[in-house]
């Protein structure tokens, strides 16, 4: 008698897999890392900030009340005193010499130089409008900076500038930071930005952001 042997295919069988458990682990640690950068990077622009705002609003109260610091007690904005003269009629080297001088106690020059200081330093301290706080802040550092004009090694009067860098100096390092601070949207972290960025106005009008 013929005995026939059935071949019975066997059922897969699969180990399971951990390929994918191996791979996400890593993937995973490399989300966690980069999101910590990320908030790491927010957080020491918000706080350059904070930080610059300050800068513009201690000048701005000070110059206006006469703190003691730059400007002396009782020669404050509110006691007649001018925030511009002190400063633009004593520049003595550098090409706009002359016209500093003629700009120097004039009122205008006065506002315009007060109402910059507190503009910028309101915007930064609440992180809105950056883009038009750095174009502003911008061009009052590029004229303190011809002001003082560090490329001259001598006044006009032959006595030394005491210029540290012919180029360099912290006027210039203050616009990039302004400029960087717009760029890296600094206003979204210990700020008003994503507040501000949500209003119809600022929405349709990039350059307010």
């Amino acid at each position: 008698m013929a005995v026939h042997q059935h071949s019975h295919r066997s059922a897969d069988f699969h180990l399971p897999s951990f390929r994918r458990n191996r791979t996400a682990a890593p993937e995973s640690a490399a989300v966690s890392a980069h999101t910590g950068t990320h908030t790491a990077r927010a957080y020491v622009f918000a706080s350059a900030r904070l930080l610059m705002g300050f800068v513009f609003l201690w000048a701005f109260l000070d110059k206006t009340f006469g703190l003691g610091y730059s400007t002396r007690p009782g020669k404050g904005w509110i006691d007649g005193g001018s925030p511009t003269e002190g400063f633009l009629g004593h520049v003595a080297v550098g090409p706009m010499e002359s016209t500093f001088h003629a700009w120097a106690g004039a009122a205008w020059a006065d506002w315009l130089f007060m109402l910059g200081l507190l503009g910028v330093g309101l915007a930064l301290t609440a992180g809105v409008a950056l883009r038009l706080a750095a174009v502003a802040g911008t061009v009052m550092m590029a004229l303190m900076w011809v002001a003082e004009w560090p490329p001259a090694r001598h006044l006009s009067d032959g006595s030394p500038s005491m210029s540290t860098n012919p180029f360099a100096d912290y006027h210039l390092v203050y616009a990039l930071l302004l400029v960087a601070l717009a760029v890296a949207s600094a206003g979204d972290t210990l700020g008003l930005g994503r507040l501000w960025a949500r209003l119809p106005l600022v929405r349709g009008n990039g350059w307010l952001r």
